[in-house]
């Protein structure tokens, strides 16, 4: 989005009210960075459009008043998952890189350039 930092300003501020976006998914969404964002929306779009401005700040605050919450969320998540794989991992059965079923005697396992040993 190499547009005109004005015009970028004000989409930039209609899509944030219009999906109640963070700056962080703004950025995304139109590949700038969170620093443009925040630029555009903070400083420029308060001299261009003030009514527009204000709609984006109470969005903004309110993002800010729940990112705790949003944190605790991705948190709680990622210890779920993690725990899930634990669990998956206790369940099967060692990895062997090869079968036991092949293994004909310890002799030739010895013999054999293997890294399991009897």
């Amino acid at each position: 989005m190499k547009e005109q930092p004005e015009t970028r300003a004000i989409i930039l501020g209609e899509y944030i009210i219009q999906h109640r976006a963070t700056v962080r998914a703004a950025a995304e969404w139109f590949g700038v960075s969170k620093s443009t964002v925040h630029k555009d929306v903070s400083e420029r779009l308060k001299q261009l459009q003030p009514e527009l401005y204000a709609q984006v700040k109470e969005v903004l605050e309110q993002n800010k008043q729940e990112r705790h919450i949003r944190g605790g969320l991705a948190t709680k998540q990622k210890y779920a998952l993690r725990k899930a794989w634990k669990a998956k991992q206790a369940a099967s059965p060692p990895h062997s890189p090869m079968p036991p079923d092949t293994w004909k005697n310890c002799s030739e396992m010895q013999n054999a350039s293997y890294e399991h040993r009897c």
